[in-house]
């Protein structure tokens, strides 16, 4: 496990629902107090992948944030987040995507630092996971976990009553053209539930 503290919110990439350059979206969401992100893209060619990590990993730097790769621990980051599928690596903060309590408690035996369990609610941008999981699937997690899936700052602070370490959004602060707006409703809505 990580000695590095993990914040109250992950955001996640997906430069095709972003309303504006990714660059420029992250850039947003970190002037709105974001300090994680999960940078997905898998779909790029490894090279321009490690570019546009490169580029993150100056404008994260300059906040202090952590920037972690989705599924590809050699591109240099501060962690790797897998896939449920994925098999098992050794980077300073590793993550995992989870969509049951088997993978969680996979998760967890395998070592991560942390996990997303998604999909929570409803949502668009995580089709093919089966029905949303609710709030009580968040309690008595084995890991700081996450929940991903429909997390706006209507629901964010009951994730939190339920269990959940933080939230994790992707859509929310890709489709919005003021990211860090949101970014900034849901920490206030986190912060509510914590203080």
């Amino acid at each position: 496990m990580t000695s590095v503290a993990l914040p109250p919110l992950l955001v996640l990439t997906d430069r095709t629902l972003a309303v504006r350059p990714l660059v420029d979206v992250v850039r947003a969401a970190l002037d709105g107090g974001a300090r994680a992100v999960i940078l997905r893209e898998k779909d790029l060619p490894r090279p321009e992948r490690a570019r546009l990590a490169a580029e993150l990993r100056d404008v994260l730097g300059a906040v202090g944030g952590l920037l972690l790769v989705a599924s590809d621990p050699t591109i240099e980051a501060d962690g790797v987040h897998l896939a449920s599928g994925d098999a098992h690596v050794h980077a300073h903060v590793v993550g995992r995507s989870c969509h049951d309590i088997a993978d969680l408690t996979r998760a967890a035996r395998d070592g991560c630092d942390y996990a997303t369990l998604s999909p929570i609610f409803a949502t668009a941008s995580k089709p093919g996971y089966g029905p949303p999981l609710g709030t009580g699937s968040l309690s008595a997690t084995p890991l700081p976990t996450y929940a991903l899936g429909g997390v706006t700052p209507a629901n964010a602070g009951p994730c939190l009553d339920a269990g959940a370490h933080g939230v994790a959004v992707m859509g929310a602060v890709m489709r919005d053209q003021r990211p860090g707006r949101v970014v900034q409703r849901l920490l206030a809505a986190l912060q509510g539930v914590a203080a």
